[in-house]
């Protein structure tokens, strides 16, 4: 029914954070943008220390959550539980199936906000494991 709105919720907040840290990172000179060339310097600086910034890294969730979203919309749609008309939602019209929406929501929704966050949380633990250990072996090589 609307269970994709959970994560779309999460995604708008996680969007929100990145647009803040991103600019931060440019105010500080530390932006990681292709093909600016004025940019490079700070991208040179983050390969040298071996570590992917942390919007980078959030960019990740908020790929997986759009992208699970907008499946999940065009999937409610193709069962035509989404329409192009006032409320939108086919249960939001009837107060009866409103109350039976709200707990696929808070059910199946929050689980799959969950799911997505905690994929995200163990890429990232890879991610900087990997990174540690790069950094152990970059100093033994020089």
């Amino acid at each position: 029914m609307a269970c994709f709105l959970v994560p779309v919720a999460e995604a708008v907040i996680t969007t929100a954070v990145y647009c803040g840290m991103k600019s931060r990172e440019k105010k500080a000179g530390l932006a990681d943008v292709k093909y600016d060339r004025s940019q490079f310097e700070s991208a040179e600086k983050s390969e040298k220390t071996g570590k992917i910034p942390f919007t980078r890294k959030l960019k990740w969730l908020n790929n997986m959550l759009w992208g699970g979203s907008a499946l999940l919309a065009f999937e409610h749609l193709w069962h035509g539980e989404l329409v192009p008309w006032f409320p939108f939602l086919t249960n939001a019209a009837n107060p009866a199936d409103a109350a039976e929406m709200l707990q696929e929501m808070s059910t199946a929704g929050a689980a799959m906000a969950a799911i997505v966050t905690a994929v995200w949380l163990g890429m990232v633990a890879v991610t900087s494991a990997i990174e540690k250990r790069a950094l152990k072996v970059q100093p033994s090589e020089s």
